[in-house]
């Protein structure tokens, strides 16, 4: 068994490399098909048998190709101005100055935008405030564990802005490191380095590079001792060289090199500049670039909401098969709802634009292929709220869309026979016989609703659970969803316990192989949604409280030891927000005001936090107090309010 002991267990498929050779690929080296199971391995890709460095060692030349959603997007934002606008923008000539852009990334306003678009990523671009390309270049540097390790990232927005003054290692390497205020941030700028400070050649820095990214410490402590010597006999100070190479030691192992710093720059700012001057066709890209990404787009539909952008809810009649740009509104693409893929909603949306938009129900069934009448799919818009601009409710249509199918389906293939029932004269008669099924006019509530948009669109659209209530919901919890990880921990260096809120769902209940009771759901809020696990002590005293769509507030502490977040619940409440907007109006005479007083109203109105909108009157003028001194208007407050004010003061509750 020792002999197998690093061995190579199995050999894969690189990513985006690919071997580019003058004369066939077989007389350099040998190669395989790399059949996946099920798969015909006539189909299979071809592969080399030797290992990247091999194939590096043989002088091949061996190149990455990366495939980008992105560009997919732009394409298709650019199809959508083109659409609803008549303008057509090539996208690789607008200006690289243009100012709704800027403002847009100093505003960290940047969700969508490429690479620019982590929570982390957004305040920094706030703090760094980019006035020129080359800011952005340097962002998509700079944000990596590298630079960021050495707090390279907060030194570039500090230095940029005035905040600390340029610091150059030496002044021979102005010309170098001016452009990036005295900071090596790009692979080139550390290869420039070792030519002027240390003398090395371009091949010979290339390789320090190299030694660097791949970690050999053997490598690296002997070109330790040539650059130290090298900064030596170029006449620099030995300090200087050690101080140099401390640097360029663990950076080079993570500097992006400068054409690739520009190359994703250059699409960072493609997008913004999208999202800057044509917002809504961007977001509806956007958004059908990540349908079948739930949390994505649940992220991007708030982004739209926030902005004052209407996402409409899937309609037939409006509604293209990916989510279009139209009167300012985002349709919901129809091909997005589970359960009904393209092949169902491209024959709807084709004889819409050819015939015109279906008047109810019947017409649809009259119209479209028999293939789109599956129960499946048809039951899917519905509860989607696809046929509302027919006229029909959708718990109305429910009831009776069976029936109509079948009996729209039956008359059509018996009308493709040459068929005719015992009225189908009279039926086109007026006042003749009418055998279409009346329409019931039920509908659900608003929660039952919601529940079926979140299951058929995987996310709220017309509506959210907690529309009304995030007030309230903000003042009762610590933070929000998406900043849960980034709380700062406790002094002995734990994460610390906090409490989220937001709406259940995905709840799945489980058992141990003791067992005990568990549960894993997802906790959603307007902005983003994370796994919470409910362990069985934990369980045992709260889980009574677990349904889906139930709005919840958890306590517990943030577990990042997987890649993707997760919170490890210790407490569970329901969330209950009063219905009614409340009000609490409050009379002072204005010669009573004064700092004292209005410290010790202040004081007691935080004690008492609440709901309800404190209003002071203030004889001519009348001023509502902001949300963070809402308050909860029982608990004998009142009655306190009066001590302090008199007993005239609290004129409504």
């Amino acid at each position: 068994a020792k002999g197998l002991e690093g061995l190579r267990r199995q050999d894969s498929i690189h990513a985006a490399a690919v071997v580019i050779t003058r004369d066939p690929l077989t007389e350099y080296l040998p190669i395989q098909r790399k059949p996946e199971s099920g798969v015909n391995p006539d189909d299979a890709p071809v592969v080399t048998q030797f290992e990247m460095n091999g194939v590096e060692e043989l002088g091949l030349l061996k190149m990455d190709f990366l495939g980008l959603r992105t560009l997919s997007i732009i394409d298709e934002a650019l199809r959508l101005i083109e659409d609803t606008t008549d303008e057509k923008i090539d996208i690789d000539q607008v200006p690289l100055d243009d100012e709704n852009t800027f403002e847009l990334l100093q505003s960290g306003d940047s969700l969508g935008v490429f690479q620019l678009e982590s929570a982390p990523m957004r305040t920094l671009m706030r703090s760094l405030a980019p006035t020129i390309f080359d800011d952005l270049a340097a962002l998509v540097a700079l944000y990596r564990p590298g630079p960021m390790a050495a707090n390279m990232h907060n030194d570039y927005a500090d230095r940029k802005n005035g905040r600390k003054p340029p610091d150059l290692p030496h002044p021979d390497l102005g010309d170098i490191l001016d452009d990036t205020y005295g900071l090596m941030i790009y692979q080139e700028s550390v290869m420039r380095v070792a030519q002027r400070v240390a003398g090395y050649t371009l091949a010979e820095a290339d390789d320090l590079r190299k030694a660097c990214g791949k970690k050999d410490r053997e490598l690296i402590a002997q070109h330790r001792a040539k650059f130290v010597d090298g900064a030596v006999a170029s006449g620099y100070e030995n300090d200087l060289g050690t101080r140099l190479f401390d640097i360029i030691e663990p950076f080079a192992d993570y500097a992006f090199t400068k054409s690739h710093a520009f190359g994703y720059g250059l699409i960072s700012y493609q997008t913004a500049y999208l999202k800057a001057n044509h917002r809504v066709e961007f977001m509806a890209a956007v958004l059908t670039g990540v349908k079948h990404n739930l949390d994505k787009a649940g992220l991007y539909l708030n982004d739209c909401r926030q902005a004052g952008i209407v996402v409409e809810i899937p309609d037939v009649n409006r509604s293209e098969v990916d989510f279009s740009s139209k009167d300012g509104h985002i349709p919901f693409g129809l091909s997005a709802v589970r359960n009904v893929g393209e092949g169902v909603v491209s024959p709807i949306v084709a004889e819409r634009n050819t015939n015109g938009v279906y008047s109810d129900f019947y017409d649809f069934c009259e119209r479209v292929p028999t293939s789109v009448l599956n129960k499946r799919s048809i039951e899917a818009l519905i509860k989607a709220g696809a046929f509302e601009s027919c006229g029909h409710s959708r718990q109305g249509l429910l009831l009776v869309a069976e029936q109509v199918i079948d009996q729209v389906v039956g008359r059509r293939r018996e009308a493709d026979m040459g068929i005719q029932t015992l009225f189908g004269e009279l039926d086109d008669a007026a006042g003749g016989f009418d055998e279409r099924v009346q329409f019931p006019t039920d509908e659900v509530d608003e929660k039952t609703r919601l529940a079926w948009e979140k299951e058929m669109l995987g996310l709220y659209v017309s509506s959210h659970p907690l529309h009304g209530v995030e007030a309230s919901l903000r003042r009762a919890t610590d933070c929000a969803i998406g900043d849960a990880a980034s709380q700062q921990p406790t002094q002995d260096g734990r994460d610390p316990f906090i409490t989220v809120g937001g709406v259940i769902s995905n709840l799945q209940r489980k058992f141990t192989r003791n067992g005990d009771a568990m549960a894993v759901f997802d906790l959603e809020d307007l902005q983003s949604s994370m796994e919470v696990t409910v362990f069985p002590r934990t369980m045992s005293d709260h889980g009574h409280q677990l349904d889906d769509d139930a709005v919840v507030l958890v306590t517990g502490r943030v577990d990042n030891r997987d890649d993707e977040m997760k919170f490890i619940a210790n407490k569970l409440t329901r969330f209950e927000p009063t219905g009614e907007r409340q009000e609490l109006r409050l009379t002072v005479p204005s010669h009573r005001i004064n700092d004292q007083l209005i410290s010790e109203l202040k004081a007691l109105l935080s004690s008492h936090p609440g709901d309800t909108a404190v209003f002071l009157n203030l004889g001519k003028q009348v001023v509502r107090l902001p949300d963070s001194f809402r308050i909860e208007a029982g608990n004998g407050l009142a009655g306190e309010l009066r001590v302090l004010l008199g007993p005239d003061a609290v004129l409504s509750s």
